[in-house]
């Protein structure tokens, strides 16, 4: 059963472009964890300061390593989230 988060990110007026830069880095390093089975980012077609970021791990503590691991700290924490007006995430599991 994958542990899926599917998080909606919507960046700051003029801060759309480096949240795509950060979210950008995040994607190979995040693909590369041992737990991690999906890391898709998506920008909305139509206000391109909103982004979906869908992310399945084997379980719930490959997540957790996910949200302490350096490339999220760096990109995530410390360079896209302070840019948001606004974080949601869902937490699911396959049935």
């Amino acid at each position: 059963m994958a542990y899926v988060v599917i998080a909606r990110w919507t960046a700051k007026d003029g801060e759309e472009d480096a949240v795509a830069a950060a979210l950008t880095q995040l994607i190979e390093p995040s693909r590369a964890e041992p737990g991690n089975l999906t890391y898709v980012v998506h920008r909305d077609l139509e206000d391109a300061r909103r982004f979906v970021i869908y992310e399945s791990y084997v379980d719930e503590a490959a997540y957790a390593a996910h949200a302490e691991s350096e490339h999220f700290r760096r990109h995530g924490k410390e360079d896209g989230i302070p840019r948001l007006t606004s974080r949601e995430r869902e937490f699911l599991v396959d049935i």
